[in-house]
């Protein structure tokens, strides 16, 4: 994966579990964007997936990393971005498939159903894995709908 900025969002639920992956990946020498929220008050995850999706779709973060309670919120919202691809993973196997055969640009994952060394792990898979192209390409090819 050609690494740039990596860019991070959470809702409230996710927020501390992305304070512990922002310290470990500037530990780790990546850059990183942070586009909220900002702390742990009650909140619309909707805000913060759509200033990580924009940021990703025009080329200011890759790849992102999105946290909320389940991780379906931030999915299902990064999702409606015709370039964005949000795998939503809860194991380091799941971390590399998403990458290897769905190409995908946003690493989902549910704060409340993780633990921070799980979740470290994922990360660091999904940063190390790289799209595998081939019959998988074909398939990516096909998920817009065509209008």
């Amino acid at each position: 994966m050609d690494i740039q900025t990596i860019g991070l969002c959470s809702d409230h639920a996710g927020y501390d579990l992305k304070q512990e992956i922002a310290a470990w990946l500037a530990a780790q020498g990546y850059a990183c964007k942070d586009y909220g929220t900002f702390g742990r008050e009650s909140c619309d995850y909707p805000d913060f997936a759509h200033a990580l999706g924009k940021a990703v779709t025009e080329g200011e973060a890759y790849p992102g990393i999105a946290i909320c309670g389940t991780g379906n919120g931030m999915a299902m919202t990064l999702n409606k971005y015709p370039e964005i691809r949000a795998g939503l993973c809860w194991n380091t196997d799941i971390a590399r498939l998403v990458r290897q055969h769905n190409n995908a640009n946003v690493l989902v994952l549910p704060a409340r159903f993780t633990t921070t060394a799980d979740a470290l792990e994922m990360v660091q898979v999904f940063l190390a894995t790289d799209f595998e192209g081939g019959r998988h390409l074909r398939r990516i090819k096909k998920i817009p709908i065509k209008q």
